[in-house]
C-alpha cells in the first residue's frame, strides 16, 4: 500500500481505520478548512512563540510568512506549539529543560499527521532541542531561526546583549559606574526582537544549523527585524513543502561529514562553549559519537576569522551585512567536506560553486590567511583535574593567564558562591585560581551558565582571573574561563577533591589541567567524600537528574541517544 500522506497519515487507532479517517476530517472541517484544503501534504510548523520568551517576539509574523510559502508550493500549512526556552526566564536554567523539549518535539512530530515540519527556534536551547527531537523523529526537518536583535546604545556606544550586560555590570561592581547609569544601560541593552546580538550561543546555534545543511543558506545572521527575515520565512515555507516524501530525512543531511563541517565552522566563527555539548548531543540521536578529541583537533588548524563579541568587537547585523557564513564557509571551503547534503537537495559543495571574490570592503570577516586571530576559539584541556575533558574559549580568554599555576579558591556550591564571593574577609589574591564544585549536570542541576562567576568585589581594580568549574557559561561571556569539566563533582570527578590552597596548574598550549596535590593525598580525600544522593522522589528533576550524561557526552538523557 502507498505511504499515506496529510491527514490520513499516523491515523489516531479505534480499530476501524475509515472511521479515524472520517472523524479527523469532520474535526479538521470545524475550523474551518475546505475539502481542497485538506487534500494536500501537511507540513508542520513548531513555533516556539511564547510571552516568556524576548527573543520570539517577532514569531508571530514569522511563522505567517511561512505558511505563505507552504500555501504558494501546495502544502497545508498547520502550526502547534511546544515547550519554548527562553534563557532568562527558567529556574534553574533553561539547560534542564532543553531534552525535555527534545522529547515533546520527537513525540509531536511522529504522533501528529505531518508530512514535513518547519522547526522555529532561536533562544539559546531551542534550536538544539528542536533538531534534537527532529533528528530522532526522522520526518523531512527544515530549521528557521529568529535572527540576531539589532544593537542599541548608550552616550554615543553600541550596546548588545549580552556581552555588553556583563562587561558593564562588572564595571558597576566594581564601583566604575553608579546606580543611574546602570539603570539606562538596561534599557538599551535588548531593544528589539530577536536573539543576542553577539555570537553567543543562540548565533552560534544558527550558524552551525546552516552549516549543517539544515537551514535556507544565509538564515543565520538576518537579524529579526529585517523584512528579509520574513522572504527567508517564506522561501523556507516553500522548500518544506519540496521536502515531502524526499530522502532529505535529518539522517541523511546530519552526516559524520557534516558534524565535522560544523566543528571547523564553530572554531572559526568564535563560537559559544555551549554549542559543543549540544552538537554532542545531536549526533547522539543519530548514533554518531562526537567527542571532545574532534573538535580539539582542527583547533590550532582553524583560525578565527570573525571579529564578533565576545571574542572581537563588532556585533551580528555587522557579520550579516558583511556577508555572513557564505563568507566564512567560502574562506573554509578548502577545508570542508563538500559532498554534504542539504535541505534543498544541493550538497555544500553546489553551494559554493559559484565564483567568489573575498568582500575586501569589510573588516568583519576576515579571510583565511590573514585570521583574526590564529587560532580555533575552543581548546580542550585534560588532566588529573579532567580526566574526560574540560572546555576553554581561548579566543575570548585573556593570553597572560593561559599558561598559570595558582592557589584555589574553592566554593562547595552555587549557594556557597553567593553567600562569599563579595565576603572582605575572603582570602584570596588576584593570583588565585577560582573553582566551584557542583554546578554540572547533576550536581547544580541541569548544569547553569553559572561558570562565568563574579570575581570577589575586595580585588578592586581586576577584570580577570582563571575561574574553574563543571558549570557552562553564556556564549556571550568572555574571560579566562574553564568550563565542563567532567566528570563533575557531584558524581565523584577530581573537583570535588579540591581544596582551597591546593595548587593548580593551567597549560592551554600544552592541553593540561592538573590538580598538583600528591596522589596518596586525593586518595584520603576521596575515601573521606560522600557523593550526594539526594534525588527527588518524583517528576522530571528525578528523571533528569537519574538519567543526564556527562558534558562530554552531550548532557542528553541516556535513554534518547539511538541505539546502535
Amino acid at each position: 500500500m502507498a505511504k499515506q500522506q496529510g491527514l490520513a497519515s499516523r491515523l489516531t487507532q479505534y480499530g476501524d481505520r475509515d472511521f479515524s479517517i472520517y472523524l479527523r476530517r469532520s474535526f479538521a472541517k470545524s475550523m474551518g478548512y475546505s475539502d481542497d484544503a485538506l487534500d494536500k501534504p501537511i507540513v508542520g510548523i513548531i513555533n516556539t512563540f511564547s510571552d516568556l520568551n524576548n527573543c520570539h517576539r517577532g514569531f508571530k509574523e514569522l511563522v505567517e510568512a511561512v505558511k505563505r510559502g507552504v500555501w504558494q508550493a501546495g502544502g497545508l500549512p498547520l502550526e502547534f506549539p511546544t515547550i519554548s526556552l527562553g534563557e532568562v526566564f527558567l529556574s534553574p536554567t533553561s539547560m534542564m529543560m532543553r531534552n525535555l523539549m527534545s522529547m515533546d518535539v520527537e513525540v509531536m512530530i511522529k504522533g501528529q499527521p505531518i508530512d514535513a515540519v518547519v522547526l522555529m527556534g532561536g533562544c539559546d536551547k531551542t534550536l538544539p532541542a528542536l533538531l534534537m527531537g527532529a533528528a530522532s523523529a526522522g520526518v523531512p526537518a527544515i530549521a528557521l531561526a529568529a535572527g540576531p536583535m539589532l544593537t542599541g546604545g548608550y552616550e554615543g556606544e553600541r550596546l548588545g546583549a549580552c556581552t555588553d550586560c556583563r562587561r558593564f555590570w562588572g564595571a558597576y561592581r566594581r564601583g566604575e559606574i553608579d546606580s543611574g547609569q546602570i539603570q539606562q544601560i538596561e534599557s538599551n541593552l535588548a531593544v528589539t526582537a530577536g536573539t543576542c546580538a553577539v555570537m553567543g550561543t543562540a548565533s552560534t546555534m544558527a550558524c552551525l544549523t546552516e552549516a549543517l545543511g539544515m537551514m535556507l543558506p544565509g538564515g543565520a545572521s538576518v537579524p529579526a527585524v529585517h523584512a528579509d527575515r520574513l522572504r527567508h520565512g517564506e522561501a523556507t515555507g516553500r522548500v518544506a513543502v519540496e521536502l515531502i516524501g524526499s530522502d532529505r530525512t535529518p539522517d541523511r543531511i546530519m552526516t559524520p561529514a557534516a558534524f565535522a563541517n560544523a566543528l571547523r565552522v564553530l572554531q572559526a566563527i568564535g563560537g559559544s562553549t555551549n554549542a559543543i555539548i549540544h552538537l554532542a548531543a545531536i549526533a547522539g540521536r543519530l548514533g554518531i559519537d562526537l567527542t571532545l578529541d574532534q573538535l580539539d583537533a582542527v583547533s590550532d588548524a582553524t583560525p578565527v576569522l570573525v571579529n564578533l563579541k565576545p571574542s572581537g568587537s563588532a556585533y551580528m547585523e555587522d557579520f550579516h551585512a558583511a556577508g555572513g557564513l557564505q563568507v566564512v564557509l567560502q574562506e573554509l571551503k578548502p577545508y570542508l567536506q563538500l559532498g554534504t547534503l542539504t535541505v534543498t537537495g544541493a550538497t555544500l559543495g553546489d553551494r559554493l560553486a559559484a565564483p567568489y571574490t573575498f568582500p575586501a570592503w569589510q573588516d568583519v570577516i576576515r579571510p583565511y590567511d590573514r585570521p583574526f586571530k590564529p587560532q580555533g576559539a575552543q581548546v580542550v584541556l585534560r588532566g588529573s583535574l579532567a580526566p574526560d575533558g574540560a572546555v576553554i574559549k581561548r579566543s575570548a580568554a585573556s593570553p597572560e593567564l593561559l599558561k598559570k599555576t595558582g592557589r584555589a579558591v574553592v566554593f562547595t556550591s552555587l549557594p556557597d558562591l553567593a553567600a562569599r564571593i563579595d565576603d572582605p574577609d575572603l582570602d584570596v589574591t588576584p593570583d588565585d585560581i577560582l573553582v566551584l564544585q557542583n554546578a554540572g549536570p547533576k550536581g547544580a542541576p541541569g548544569m547553569p551558565e553559572a561558570g562565568y562567576f563574579p570575581l570577589p568585589r575586595k580585588l578592586t581594580g581586576v577584570k580577570d582571573m582563571i575561574r574553574i568549574s563543571d558549570a557552562r557559561m553564556s556564549g556571550t561571556a568572555f574571560g579566562t574561563i574553564i568550563l565542563h569539566v567532567a566528570p563533575e563533582a557531584a558524581v565523584g570527578g577530581p573537583l570535588g577533591l579540591v581544596r582551597d590552597g591546593d595548587l593548580i596548574e593551567v597549560d592551554v598550549d600544552r592541553r593540561a589541567l592538573n590538580l598538583l596535590v600528591d596522589q596518596a593525598e586525593l586518595d584520603r580525600r576521596r575515601s573521606a567524600q560522600s557523593v550526594p544522593d539526594d534525588l527527588p522522589l518524583r517528576g522530571y528533576e528525578w528523571l533528569f537528574r537519574e538519567h543526564v550524561q556527562q558534558a562530554h557526552l552531550g548532557m542528553d538523557f541516556d535513554f534518547l541517544r539511538a541505539l546502535r
